[in-house]
Parts: C-alpha cells; sequence; structure tokens
C-alpha cells in the first residue's frame, strides 16, 4: 500500500518518463534505495502508450486540466532550518488538444472493448466503454495506488512472462494501470473515455467504413485481404477494437547502431521486449511517395533508377562512409549548406531528394559537415539487424520507458503509480534537498531527487523558454505506399515556405501490435510553428483523404482518415540545467521527448545525471545470468534458476508491463503463450564459452528481430 512506502531511501524519482526509468534503473543496479512514484496511472508520460479508450480518456484529462492529488497540508512537515519548494500538481507540457472523427457516426449500444471486465454487482452506463481489467468497485480500484518493492521477492524466482507483453491478453488477475484511463478527481464517465466518444458518435456527420479483419494479428499478412473475412467497421466498432490499438504520445525510431540499442544490449534490458524491422524508407517527390534505395541491394535491385543513377548512388554512399579520409571532397563546401554540397557530385535531382530527406533526414539549412555525418551514421546502421538502419518495438514505443522500470523493480525499486510528491524539503545550510512529502502528508528522506521538468513549479521555470512539437495521430483505412504485405515505414515531407515546417510520419501496421487488421496507425510530427492541426493539415491534405460520405467522390489512391488527434506537446530538450532557477544542487531535471528520430539526446541526459550522481559507477551494468547468481548458504539451487522459463512450481513471480509483481498459477494457456515469446533465458542467456564473447551481448536484440522475421 503506498502508506507503507519507505520513510528513507537514496533516490527519488518522480515521473516515470523514458530518462527516469533509465535513471532509476541504473540507481537500483548498483543497490541504490530508489522510490520511483507517478502522479498518473500508468506508465511513461508523454512517453507512454495508450490503447483507444485509454487515448480517449487521456484526451478528456487534459482538456481538463485537473490535478490527479487531492491537496494535503504538508506545513507541519517542515522543521526548524527548513524550507519547501512546492510542485506542479497540473502536467502543462500538452496544450492544443483537437480530435476529429471521419467515420461512421452509427451509434451502438453496449459499446465496449473486446475483452473488458464489467463488475456485475456495480450499474454500468451501457454505452460506456470499459477498458480491459477496468474494475468498478472502489475496493478494487484503490489497488491501483498501491506500490511494488521487489526487494522483497527473491530475484532467483523472476521470470519474464510474454516479454513485457501480457498486460495484452484480456484478464481480470491483474488490474493494468498503464492501459486504465485516468481517474482520480474527474467523473467516471470521463474515466471510460465515455464522453468523448458520445460527442465523436453524436456530433459528427460524416461516415465512412472500411473493410477490416477481425481476427487477431500476430505476424506479417499480404495487404490484399479476402473481402470474404471482411467486415464493415463503424467508430463504435472501432472502440470495441480499443485494446488492440497500442497508440504513442512519442513516436521515435532505434538506429540499430544507436545509444538506446547499446544500452538495451550492455543492461540486457534487451530481455524484456522484442523489436521489427523497419524495411520501408519512403520520399515524397513531385507529389507522389515512392521507396527510397538506400542498400547495396536496394539500389541494384531499383526499377526506379537508372544504371547510371544506381552508379552515382553507390559511389557517393561509399564516400559518405569514409568521408573523414577524403578531405579535399568536401572541406571547400564546409560552410555551406548539404543541399548545396549535393549538387556537386553530379547527383541527379531525384538522388539529391532521396538523400537529403531520405537517408540523412537533415534540414535544407543542414550543413555538409552534419549531412555528411548523418548520412554516415545511416549508413553505418544498415545490415546491424538486417537490410534497415532502424528497429521499432513492438507494441510501441511506450514498452520502452517500462523495460528499464522493469530492471529497477528486478533490482529493489519500488514503484507506485497515481502517487505524487507535494513539495521538497530543503535544508537551509547546506542548500541541499533533504526530505520530500508525497501526495498522503508522509515525509520520506533522500540523498538525491530526480523530477520531469513538467513538475516543476513556475517560478523555477518564469526564465526558460520551451520550444514545442506539434503531433498527429491518425487512423486509417489504408497504407500511404500500398504493398504486398505489411510495412512500417517512415517518409520525411520536406518544408515547403518559410511558414511551413518539415514533417516527419511514420506508419505503423497492424504486425507492429499498434493497430487492429484494417487499419494504420500513422503519426505525424514536427516542430510547432503554431496548433499542431495548423502545421500538420497541410500535409495530411496531400497525402490523405476524409470520406465525404459520397463514394464516387473519394480519390482511390489515397487512404481515408477515420481518425485523427491533434496535440502541441512540449520540448524541453535544449533547455540547461543552469536556467531552472532556484533547485538545490542535488535536485536532477529531466527534460520530456525531443522532436529528433531517434533516442540519444534522452540516454545521453540519462548517463550524464547518472554520473553526477555516483561518480565513478558504472552506468546500467548487465544484470548477472542464472549461474552467477548467489543461493543461500544451505547451497540449493531452485528448480527455476533465476531468469529463466517457469517452473512446474506454482509461486513463480510475474513481473508485469506495469512493473507490479503478482504470483500466479501457471494455466496451460499461460504456458502455450510463453512457448511463443523469448523468456528471459533465451535472451541474453550466456554459456561458458560465450562470457568472453562481447559479440554475444549484441546479438541479443538480433535474435528477437529474426523471430519476428521467422513468423
Amino acid at each position: 500500500m503506498a502508506d507503507s512506502l519507505p520513510a528513507e531511501v537514496d533516490v527519488v524519482v518522480l515521473g516515470t518518463g523514458l530518462q527516469e526509468a533509465i535513471v532509476a534503473a541504473a540507481c537500483s543496479r548498483i543497490s541504490k534505495r530508489v522510490l520511483h512514484v507517478d502522479r498518473n496511472n500508468y506508465y511513461g508520460g508523454n512517453w507512454a502508450s495508450f490503447s483507444f479508450s485509454g487515448l480517449l480518456s487521456w484526451i478528456e484529462e487534459y482538456r481538463g486540466q485537473k490535478s490527479n492529488n487531492a491537496e494535503v497540508n504538508w506545513n507541519d512537515k517542515i522543521l526548524e532550518g527548513e524550507d519547501a519548494i512546492e510542485l506542479d500538481q497540473i502536467d502543462k507540457s500538452v496544450k492544443n488538444v483537437e480530435v476529429f472523427c471521419f467515420a461512421s457516426r452509427v451509434a451502438e449500444d453496449d459499446v465496449v472493448e473486446e475483452g473488458a471486465l464489467v463488475n456485475k454487482q456495480s450499474n454500468v452506463n451501457s454505452s460506456s466503454t470499459v477498458e480491459d481489467g477496468a474494475v468498478n468497485n472502489e475496493d478494487e480500484k484503490n489497488q491501483m495506488s498501491e506500490c511494488t518493492n521487489s526487494s522483497e521477492e527473491n530475484p532467483e524466482n523472476i521470470k519474464v512472462k510474454d516479454t513485457l507483453h501480457s498486460t495484452k491478453e484480456a484478464s481480470a488477475e491483474v488490474i493494468q494501470p498503464e492501459d486504465k484511463p485516468s481517474c482520480a478527481d474527474v467523473p467516471s464517465s470521463t474515466t471510460s473515455g465515455t464522453s468523448l466518444a458520445k460527442e465523436l458518435i453524436a456530433n459528427d456527420v460524416a461516415s465512412v467504413e472500411i473493410e477490416a479483419d477481425s481476427v487477431e494479428h500476430t505476424t506479417d499478412v499480404p495487404a490484399q485481404e479476402d473481402k470474404n473475412q471482411t467486415k464493415k467497421l463503424t467508430y463504435s466498432q472501432i472502440i470495441k477494437n480499443g485494446r488492440k490499438f497500442n497508440i504513442d504520445l512519442t513516436s521515435k525510431f532505434l538506429y540499430s547502431r544507436g545509444s538506446l540499442v547499446d544500452l538495451l544490449i550492455k543492461s540486457n534490458v534487451s530481455r524484456y521486449a522484442e523489436f521489427k524491422n523497419i524495411n520501408r524508407i519512403l520520399a515524397f517527390q513531385g507529389e507522389k511517395v515512392e521507396q527510397v534505395p538506400c542498400s547495396r541491394a536496394d539500389v541494384f535491385a531499383s526499377k526506379r533508377l537508372t544504371m547510371i543513377e544506381k552508379r552515382m548512388l553507390m559511389k557517393f554512399l561509399t564516400f559518405c562512409l569514409e568521408y573523414e579520409q577524403h578531405p579535399d571532397e568536401y572541406l571547400d563546401f564546409k560552410d555551406s549548406t548539404f543541399s548545396s554540397y549535393l549538387k556537386t557530385p553530379m547527383l541527379t535531382a531525384s538522388l539529391q531528394h532521396f538523400v537529403l530527406h531520405s537517408i540523412a533526414m537533415v534540414s535544407e539549412s543542414a550543413s555538409t559537415t552534419e549531412g555528411l555525418k548523418a548520412t554516415q551514421h545511416f549508413l553505418r546502421c544498415l545490415g546491424r539487424y538486417g537490410n534497415t538502419p532502424f528497429l521499432f518495438p513492438l507494441y510501441g514505443v511506450g514498452e520502452i520507458p517500462q523495460c528499464f522500470c522493469r530492471m529497477s523493480a528486478v533490482f529493489g525499486g519500488t514503484y507506485c503509480l497515481r502517487h505524487s510528491v507535494q513539495c521538497l524539503v530543503v535544508d537551509r545550510e547546506t542548500g541541499r534537498c533533504k526530505a520530500v512529502v508525497d501526495s498522503n502528508g508522509y515525509r520520506i528522506d533522500c540523498e538525491h531527487f530526480i523530477v520531469n521538468d513538467g513538475y516543476l513549479p513556475e517560478k523555477s521555470t518564469k526564465n526558460v523558454h520551451y520550444g514545442y512539437i506539434s503531433r498527429a495521430v491518425l487512423i486509417t483505412d489504408s497504407s500511404i505506399l500500398k504493398a504486398d504485405s505489411e510495412q512500417i515505414s517512415i517518409l520525411n515531407v520536406p518544408a515547403v515556405g518559410d511558414c511551413q515546417p518539415s514533417v516527419r510520419i511514420i506508419e505503423l501496421c497492424p504486425s507492429s501490435m499498434t493497430c487492429p487488421q484494417g487499419t494504420y496507425l500513422v503519426h505525424l510530427t514536427c516542430p510547432s510553428n503554431g496548433t499542431a492541426k495548423e502545421d500538420l493539415e497541410p500535409v495530411i491534405s496531400k497525402l490523405f483523404t476524409q470520406y465525404s460520405g459520397n463514394e464516387e467522390n473519394d480519390d482511390g489512391e489515397k487512404p481515408k482518415v477515420l481518425w485523427a488527434l491533434y496535440f502541441t506537446v512540449r520540448d524541453s530538450s535544449a533547455v540547461d540545467r543552469s536556467s531552472y532557477e532556484g533547485l538545490p544542487s542535488n535536485v536532477y531535471v529531466c527534460s520530456g521527448p525531443s522532436a529528433t528520430l531517434g533516442f540519444e539526446q534522452s540516454v545521453e541526459q540519462a548517463k550524464a545525471i547518472f554520473h553526477q550522481l555516483c561518480p565513478g559507477e558504472e552506468f546500467c551494468p548487465a544484470a548477472p545470468n542464472p549461474e552467477d547468481i548467489v543461493y543461500d548458504s544451505d547451497g540449493a539451487k531452485p528448480e527455476n534458476g533465476g531468469f529463466g522459463s517457469p517452473s512446474e512450481s506454482s509461486d513463480t513471480v510475474d513481473v508485469k508491463k506495469d512493473v507490479d509483481a503478482d504470483t500466479a498459477e501457471n494455466s496451460d494457456d499461460k504456458m502455450e503463450e510463453a512457448s511463443e515469446i523469448l523468456t528471459a533465458n533465451e535472451v541474453g542467456k550466456e554459456s561458458e564459452k560465450s562470457k568472453s564473447d562481447p559479440q554475444t551481448l549484441e546479438n541479443d536484440i538480433n535474435e528477437t528481430v529474426e523471430l519476428k522475421d521467422a513468423e
């Protein structure tokens, strides 16, 4: 329970974003006592991933701008010689939230998500949307605020079940906080996403029917579905299939040789997730979307390029791989833009466009050195895990923070959602934070405090100038470039004029486990110049169409938008720590997601904070292998050697996606599902021979990618 939190810890972490999760895992790994709390009832903050009705509830929360925690009187916790810094309890990092529905407005009774659990003893509105595992009596709701302290569990008995994806099951055994709508201080109709769903169904005048496969998605399938096995899908049916959506607030890819992949391998956190190759990079040129050849195989297999263009492109890409060794070829253009330099190697206009926007992925104003470095990084990432430079985590980017939260919990971290810190207690003599007071008025002593910048008070951020990111999430009925099989795609649309920013588009297919069959999930991101709708609608109108209700007027070449969400999110990645005023020296600030495609900035920030906390300590060392675990003095080794497959014991502890450790019996159904995924024993396990081979850890993620490709 939340009232049993420890009275003293080494590190208090507020917020469960990526940087906070990495720092918490790194500190727990070296035996620091970590208390990790979040005012939300889901993990990830602005890195979170939601089911459809969970996203509707998130939208309602930001429309209402209500605090998740009741105010408490903490003045009596401040002793003589101490001051208090009150923290903000309302998240102001998201604004300009707009929702549009173009799907059929035909309402249906008893609209409930598939697999939803309804308490028969409670009065439930027949048209409300209920999450899987959602409950309606107050006793079970209160369980959501309970904390998990995995230091009380024996690590030998911990097994990884369903590689962080067990929460997707329709099961009532575990409450899934990250998938449930936020409910503190919000009316019950709001918490289930009902009011917004009713509003969209009732007020929208457009209608559209799309073909959608009703079966569960598991592997890549042909894009052309058998019409005999499809059914018509309305907005109400989108709600019913809501748990098949995993909609990210932040849309990014992992560079295969990026800092996050290296960290996942080094720390053995890669065992907690599965990844999929991004095998299609697109370009938008001449009002047309086309695939870009990037690797040697793609270049020579391309029918789009002439033989002369293929030789030009291969010669240029070969130079970029080792451009530092040929300074004479680019130093004269060091002070000019990369786009200007691309005209000199005699690349055609099409090749210049491909390199600038789809390979280097830099702006028109980027310098020559920046462009060459970006192109080199892209090329070096090719081939590590297949013919692609990128990886995508199955079930969404929101999985990554939870992977590190799990690692922290395994090594003793205490987790508590729907819980926050009201104020910091500062010693006047030293000027350092010595304790915090939580949302229950409970004082907790600590040596270090890590906080997401969304919790900082206004007086500390009055001189800080934030950037903003415009985001859009679309649910469409088809891909922007149709293919014979499902593809995860990335497309950069160049800026048009000074007012229109360049837009990055990530399209996710059903095999990414983020949307049901018959639909695609499209994420659009760009630096903000105005509202998200103003920034992104011009690009959306070029590539997509909203159904008008008249089939004769529809453009069959363009995907139809069924539902759209626009919002603007704050970008604090460029803010220096010294810009925040009045913060003690042992208070460390984590920024939110940046506008860049990769995770490099987040990993570097987390690493820098850790080294300030723990100078001289190793950052996220690898978790021990089962054979390295020291057992009790009697020398008895348990049947299940730690991180391996479940034994026949009924007391095996599963570390769930939300990092809550719950004891459950191994049923036949669970064992059958466990056989279809990689367990921790299968991912990252080293034999005596392979311990000395550094390549073994590098193969961890590769194994998961190969597994999905084989499927």
